[in-house]
C-alpha cells in the first residue's frame, strides 16, 4: 500500500509562537504519537510496530541511545520521539524510480531537509553519472562494479573516506570497518566525532575508559543526580521515567542548561494514571548558567567543596579513596584553592548562593550521578569541561560505587556500539593485531581522518571517494557551504540509506543511493533465516533487535549484505575474510566479534539472555583504571569561559522537539511554543531591546571568526525567550553553516555548535544565506 507524501513544504511565514510548555509528555504526547504513526504507517502496521518497540524478541529503537530497564518492561516501552522515529523508518510512503523521474536534481536542491524526508522511503538502487540531471536505476552488481572500479582507480587507500552512523548495528560496524581496513585505510569517520568524542577525550584521560561508568539501575540508588547541557524531554524522553523514579527513591535532581527545558520541570508519565492528570516537577534546583559557563561552575564547586573540608576535616573529601586510587590530587587541590568565586559568578551568570548550595547538595550526598551530552562536549573547552566534572566526583569518590558515577548520554542508538566495533580513526594496537591475527590480512596502523579532517580532505582534493553507511553527512556536518563544496568534488559519492536527505542531493561527480533495510524491517539470510543483529546502549548493555516488518521493497538489502557483496567485488574471491559467509549467517559474525572485541568473549551466546551483556568497565567495577598511570587521574586545567563581545550574542544550536539529529518529524517545537517554522531565534528580552530590535523582527544571523570570515543565515524570526543575557539559541541544521569547520573543541576536533559567536543584522528580503 503506497501513501502519498504532503506536497508542501515549509513556509516560514506561517512561523507562530506561543507560550511555552510547563510540563512534557502527558496525554498530548501519546496523541501526538498516535496521530503520526498512523499516517505514516496505517492503523494495522502502527499496532505491530509499535507492540514490539524496545521488547525483549522485538526491535530496538532506531532513535536515541537510552536503555531499556532490566526488570519489567511496559507494553509502551517509547517514547513521543521514539514512536516518529519508527513511523518514519516503517513508513509506506516510497521514493522509487518514478519519483527521480519527475524531479530533476536542480529542483530537488530547492527542497528542504524536512520535505525531501517526508517522501518515504528509498525502494531502488539509484545513480547519477556526470552530465544527469536526474537519478536513474543501476542494479547492484553494477553499482558495486562501480564503488569498487572507483577505489582502486584511487592512488592510495587514504583518498577514500568511509563514514558510518549511529543508526548501524553491530555486525555491520564490524564488518564495515574489516572492509575498510583490509583495504588499506584508517579514514573511518563517525556521527560521534561530532556529539561524544569530547566525552570520549575526557573520560580516556581521567579514568581509563571513554564510557559512562553506571547502569540504568544506579538511578534508583543515587541520592543526587545532576544532569548538565541536556534536554531529556526532547532528546531522551524516557530518561524522564528514570528520573521520576529516582525522585520517587529519594533522589534530588539538580538541571543546569541555558535554557529552562520543560521535561526537566514537569513531567506527566502517560502510562500511569496520575500522569495523565498531573505532573511531577523533576529539577529540585535550576541552574539556568551562561553557555560555556560550566567549567568555572565545576571549577567553583571544587573550590567550595575544598572550603566545606577545611571547616570539617574529614567529612566531605574522600581521602581514602584519593590515596588509593588517584593520581594528581595535590596540583589539583592547589588549582581549586586559588579559583575566583567572583569569576566564576561572571563566567555562569549565578548567584553565590546558588553556588554555595549545589555545593552543600555534592557534599552531603552518598551517591552521585553526574549526567551531560553536547551542551557539554560542543564547546571549544568540552574536554576540559568533563574533566572538571569527572573530578568532583573523585574528590566524593564516587566512582565505582552503586547510584554513582559518570552518565555520558548518547544520542543515536548504536554509536556506542559502532566504537567498541572498530568505528574509529585510532583504534589502538592490540584492536588491529587481533584483526590481522583472526584474518590473516595487515591493517594500516596510522591515523585516519575523522570528520572534520575528512571534509578538509575532500575539500583539498586528498579524497576523491566518500561512501556514508547511514546517516546525513550534510545536514549533520558544520559549516555546510564548506562541506557541500568538499562533497561535490570528490569523484564519487555513495550514500547507504533508507530515507531521501540532503545528502543525496548535494553530490560528487558521480553518485549512488543504496537503499538499505530499517531496523523494524525483516532481514532474511540467503538461506530464508530471519537474521538479528546487536546494539549496544549508552550503559554498554548489548541486546539483540529483530524487524518484523516485511520491507516495502523487494530491491532493499540490509547493510551486512551491502559490505559483504561490495567486499566480495572488490577483493575477488581470494580474500582471507569469508565474506559470503558472514553474508548468509550473522552468528558467524558474532562469534568473530567474540574473537576479536575486548569484553566481547562467547557473544553468541550472552546476546541471547534475557537483557543480553553488560561490556565490562574496570572502573565501575573494581576500582580499576587502565589509565597511563594505573589511577584515576585528577586533571588541572586552566579557566575558560565565554565573554560576551559587546553588540554580539553566543548562539547554541539545538533540536527543536520535532526533530531527532538531523531528521525533521514536524514544525511543532510545542515545549518552547515555536510552531509551524524553523528558522527562530530565542534571544533574552533584555537583549532584544539593547540590540536594536522587537519580538518578531525578521534577522539574518552572522557568526564571525578569528580569521575575519562571516558566515549568513536569514530570515530568522526574532522570539523573546528565557536565555542568559548575550546568548542566544536556534535550530540546526539550519544554523549549521554558522559553524566554522575550523571552530572545533581542543583536544577532540568537535565542531563547537554550542559557542558561536554572532551579531544580529535586519532581514531584508531577497537577502541570502
Amino acid at each position: 500500500m503506497h501513501r502519498n507524501a504532503p506536497a508542501h513544504d515549509i513556509d516560514e511565514s506561517e512561523l507562530t509562537v506561543t507560550a511555552p510548555k510547563t510540563q512534557a509528555a502527558g496525554v498530548k504526547a501519546v496523541a501526538v504519537a498516535l496521530e503520526r504513526a498512523v499516517a505514516e504507517m496505517g492503523i494495522h502496521r502502527t499496532a505491530r510496530t509499535l507492540s514490539r518497540l524496545n521488547q525483549r524478541h522485538g526491535f530496538d529503537c532506531p532513535g536515541c541511545a537510552w536503555p531499556e530497564p532490566s526488570g519489567h518492561r511496559r507494553p509502551a516501552e517509547f517514547c513521543e520521539n521514539g514512536a516518529k522515529a519508527v513511523a518514519e523508518e516503517a513508513t509506506l510512503r516510497t521514493v522509487d524510480p518514478g519519483f527521480f523521474a519527475r524531479h530533476p536534481i536542480r529542483d530537488l536542491e530547492g527542497k528542504s531537509g524536512y520535505w525531501l524526508g517526508q517522501q518515504g522511503r528509498l525502494t531502488h538502487p539509484m545513480v547519477v553519472r556526470p552530465g544527469d540531471t536526474h537519478y536513474s536505476p543501476i542494479g547492484w552488481d553494477a553499482a558495486y562494479r562501480l564503488i569498487a572500479n572507483a577505489l582502486r582507480d584511487l592512488k592510495s587507500p587514504d583518498e577514500a573516506v568511509f563514514y558510518t552512523s549511529g543508526r548501524t548495528a553491530n555486525e555491520t560496524a564490524f564488518l564495515y570497518q574489516l572492509l575498510v581496513r583490509s583495504f588499506g585505510t584508517n579514514n573511518l569517520p563517525d556521527c560521534s566525532n561530532m556529539c561524544h568524542e569530547s566525552s570520549g577525550a575526557a573520560l580516556t584521560g581521567s579514568i581509563g575508559i571513554g564510557k559512562g561508568s553506571v547502569s540504568i539501575d544506579d538511578f534508583t540508588e543515587a541520592d543526587l543526580i545532576v544532569v548538565a547541557g541536556q534536554n531529556p524531554g526532547t532528546n531522551h524522553p524516557r530518561m524522564l521515567s528514570a528520573l521520576q523514579k529516582a525522585k520517587a527513591s529519594g533522589a534530588k535532581i539538580i538541571a543546569i542548561n541555558p535554557l529552562p527545558e520543560t521535561g526537566l520541570l514537569g513531567f506527566r508519565d502517560p502510562q500511569t494514571v496520575s500522569g495523565l492528570t498531573t505532573g511531577v516537577s523533576i529539577a529540585d534546583e535550576f541552574l539556568q548558567i551562561r553557555v560555556g559557563g560550566d567549567m568555572a561552575l565545576f571549577q567553583g564547586l571544587g573550590k567550595l567543596l575544598f572550603d566545606a573540608e577545611n571547616r570539617a576535616p574529614g567529612t566531605v573529601i574522600d581521602r581514602e579513596f584519593i590515596a588509593a586510587h588517584t593520581h594528581g590530587f595535590d596540583a589539583y587541590a592547589q588549582r581549586m584553592r586559588a579559583v575566583d568565586l567572583t569569576v566564576v559568578e561572571r563566567a555562569t551568570g549565578l548567584t553565590r548562593t546558588q553556588l554555595e548550595h549545589t555545593a552543600e547538595l555534592l557534599a552531603t550526598s552518598k551517591a552521585t550521578i553526574l549526567c551531560w551530552a553536547m551542551g557539554l562536549t560542543q564547546q571549544r573547552h568540552g574536554v576540559a569541561t568533563i574533566e572538571e566534572g569527572t573530578n568532583l566526583l573523585l574528590l566524593r569518590g564516587m566512582i565505582g560505587k552503586p547510584g554513582a558515577g559518570v552518565c555520558p548520554v548518547r544520542g543515536h542508538s548504536n554509536v556506542q556500539g559502532d566504537r567498541t566495533m572498530g568505528i574509529w580513526e585510532k583504534m589502538p594496537e592490540s584492536f588491529l593485531d587481533a584483526l590481522d591475527t583472526e584474518f590473516g590480512i595487515t591493517c594500516p596502523r596510522h591515523h585516519g581522518y575523522d570528520t572534520v579532517e575528512a571534509i578538509r580532505a575532500m575539500r583539498d582534493g586528498k579524497a576523491k571517494v566518500f561512501l556514508g553507511m547511514g546517516g546525513n553527512f550534510v545536514s549533520a556536518s558544520p559549516d555546510t557551504a564548506v562541506t557541500e563544496a568538499a562533497l561535490r568534488n570528490c569523484d564519487l559519492t555513495v550514500h547507504v540509506s533508507t530515507k531521501l536527505n540532503r545528502s543525496h542531493i548535494v553530490h560528487g561527480r558521480t553518485a549512488l543511493i543504496l537503499p538499505t533495510l530499517g531496523r523494524s524491517d525483516t532481514d532474511l539470510s540467503l538461506g530464508g533465516t530471519r537474521q538479528q543483529v546487536s546494539v549496544e546502549d549508552s550503559m554498554s548493555m548489548v541486546h539483540l533487535s529483530t524487524g518484523r516488518l516485511w520491507p516495502v521493497s523487494d530491491q532493499l538489502r540490509s547493510e551486512v549484505a551491502i559490505v559483504c557483496e561490495l567486499a566480495d567485488e572488490l577483493f575477488g574471491p581470494d580474500h582471507p575474510v569469508p565474506w559470503s559467509t558472514f553474508r548468509a549467517d550473522y552468528d558467524a559474525i558474532r562469534d568473530v566479534i567474540g574473537r576479536v572485541v575486548p569484553g566481547c568473549a562467547d557473544y553468541n551466546r550472552r546476546v541471547r539472555g534475557r537483557d543480553g551483556f553488560q561490556l565490562p568497565h574496570p572502573p565501575r567495577d573494581a576500582r580499576e583504571f587502565p589509565t597511563t598511570t594505573g589511577k584515576a587521574n585528577f586533571a588541572s586545567n586552566e579557566l575558560q569561559w565565554l565573554p560576551v563581545p559587546a553588540g554580539r550574542l553566543i548562539l547554541q544550536t539545538l533540536r527543536s522537539h520535532d526533530q531527532y539529529n538531523t531528521t525533521i518529524y514536524g514544525l511543532d517545537d510545542r515545549y518552547r511554543g515555536i510552531h509551524h517554522g524553523r528558522k527562530a531565534v530565542l534571544v533574552n528580552p533584555d537583549d532584544i531591546t539593547a540590540l536594536g530590535f522587537a519580538d518578531g523582527d525578521l534577522v539574518n544571523l552572522v557568526s564571525e571568526w578569528t580569521d575575519g570570515t562571516e558566515r549568513r543565515v536569514t530570515g530568522f524570526r526574532i522570539v523573546a525567550y528565557s536565555t542568559p543575557r548575550g546568548n542566544a539559541a536556534a535550530y540546526y541544521p539550519e544554523t549549521n553553516p554558522l559553524v566554522p569547520l575550523d571552530h572545533v573543541a581542543e583536544r577532540s576536533n568537535t565542531p563547537v555548535s554550542k559557542a558561536v559567536t554572532i551579531r544580529l543584522e535586519p532581514y531584508c528580503a531577497g537577502s541570502r544565506d
